[in-house]
């Protein structure tokens, strides 16, 4: 859809309002609304002014002023509006020149595209993320200088068993760790995960399937199908804002946390990854697992590069109470063939070249999906460019190793700052061709370590006291 063609699309579709969308460095949409009198071919080609000083990861107010193009491509009428609107998600450029903002994420993704392309390696990367995430009935957060708490409630959680409601209590709440494919009446949500697939296709997403997860209170999944990387980006962006904002419409509410509930399975975010040329799967071969030398290499980039990628594919600290032994999160660098307890899984596809591809099993839902995918890209390259062979598969379950077999498998790295660290000394990859700037790279860091990892550090935690006041 060209600039045009968006116009007459708002015009057909009787739009009032235009809402200007785009993503801050941690990874949030933010937008501002326009009248639809301002959507004019000057809009896609000049872009709009806005202040853009208090946009989270970006520069301070002095180099506050920022211009907003609107991506023609990426028009859709926003379901949730009460008056009709048109949206647009848009990138970021400088003012007096109308180049591209460096610390856009958008940006940086089409930047590691390019960097592909120049390569002369492959044409397209294919991605197709699973994000998992939690639908909860009610949740309370505090905190102070005295004081810290939150309380997360589900009507189908485990621990509401007993829970007198009234008379009403059905039962029919899946314990821990059994909430995988249940039927009605156990899975409570079937109807408003189905609400979320129409509007999802509405959005123009193709919906693969939708399930209850393995937790209990209400973890749920919804796959749609993998696309490439940029439009696979933007699709995630429409995926989050459309998951939560059904469930604000049905008074439930969402979170990607990785581990919002203590004792139960997390919310990651598997990520299917090739690479195309020409058309034709350049992942699909005669080697292990039916794939091709390439593939391989790329598996070594991930792997060999996972402890710097996880600062930004798990960029949390929630992220790494995700990322422990005993729940079904792959924390050890190996590949292999349909195992899931491995941090590379290889699916098995069936003989289809087309289908045959990687999945990346560590990330979660709160990595900013276009800096995610710029990484990914880079650190798979990486591996083949320097011929980066993984070794050996382990065709084992990785779960079920003793300790000392577990000890000969490198893990991903144990902390939020100790990924982080990585990316400083070991994020050269990242760094080629200006595709992360030094400057978004220790801006992502900074930010990371000044407002989240060391404000939390600083504050007691509940647990703490149950473990040491009368110490």
């Amino acid at each position: 859809m060209n600039a045009q063609q968006a116009i007459q699309f708002a015009k057909d579709k009787g739009a009032r309002m235009v809402d200007l969308k785009f993503c801050d460095l941690i990874g949030t949409w933010q937008h501002f609304t326009i009248s639809i009198t301002g959507l004019t071919p000057d809009l896609f080609e000049e872009g709009l002014g806005f202040d853009g000083s208090s946009i989270r990861g970006w520069r301070g107010i002095e180099e506050s002023d920022m211009v907003v193009k609107p991506d023609p491509s990426t028009a859709k009428m926003d379901p949730f509006m009460d008056v009709p609107t048109v949206s647009f998600i848009c990138d970021i450029v400088m003012p007096e020149t109308l180049q591209p903002y460096d610390r856009d994420p958008r940006h940086i993704l089409k930047k590691a595209m390019a960097h592909l392309k120049a390569s002369g390696i492959a044409d397209t990367a294919y991605f197709g993320p699973e994000a998992e995430f939690f639908i909860f009935d009610d949740i309370r957060y505090d905190q102070g200088s005295n004081h810290g708490f939150y309380s997360i409630n589900s009507d189908e959680g485990t621990w509401n068993s007993g829970r007198d409601e009234g008379g009403k209590n059905l039962g029919y709440k899946p314990r821990a760790k059994e909430g995988y494919f249940p039927v009605l009446p156990v899975d409570s949500q079937h109807n408003l995960r189905t609400e979320m697939c129409l509007e999802l296709e509405r959005a123009g997403m193709e919906i693969e399937r939708q399930h209850h997860e393995v937790a209990s209170a209400g973890q749920a999944e919804i796959n749609i199908k993998y696309d490439a990387a940029l439009p696979m980006a933007d699709k995630m962006m429409w995926f989050k804002y459309i998951i939560k904002n059904v469930a604000r419409r049905n008074n439930k509410t969402v979170t990607f946390m990785p581990k919002p509930i203590y004792g139960d399975n997390g919310s990651g975010m598997h990520i299917h990854m090739s690479l195309w040329k020409d058309g034709k799967n350049l992942f699909a071969g005669n080697k292990y697992a039916g794939l091709s030398e390439m593939a391989l290499y790329f598996i070594g980039g991930i792997l060999k590069n996972a402890p710097t990628l996880c600062g930004i594919t798990n960029p949390t600290t929630n992220s790494y109470k995700r990322l422990v032994p005993g729940y079904e999160a792959p924390i050890k660098l190996a590949y292999s063939f349909k195992n899931r307890s491995a941090a590379i899984r290889i699916p098995n596809s069936g003989p289809s070249a087309a289908a045959k591809r990687i999945e990346f099993r560590t990330p979660d839902p709160m990595a900013n999906i276009y800096l995610a995918q710029a990484a990914l890209i880079m650190a798979g390259l990486d591996g083949i460019l320097n011929k980066t062979h993984p070794g050996d598969p382990l065709d084992k379950d990785i779960y079920g190793l003793s300790p000392q077999e577990a000890a000969k498998v490198p893990s991903i790295p144990g902390s939020l700052e100790e990924s982080l660290n990585n990316i400083r000394t070991k994020g050269a990859f990242l760094r080629k061709g200006d595709v992360f700037s030094e400057d978004v790279l220790e801006t992502w860091v900074n930010w990371k370590i000044e407002k989240e990892i060391r404000p939390i550090q600083q504050r007691p935690v509940p647990y703490e006291f149950y473990l040491y006041y009368d110490l």
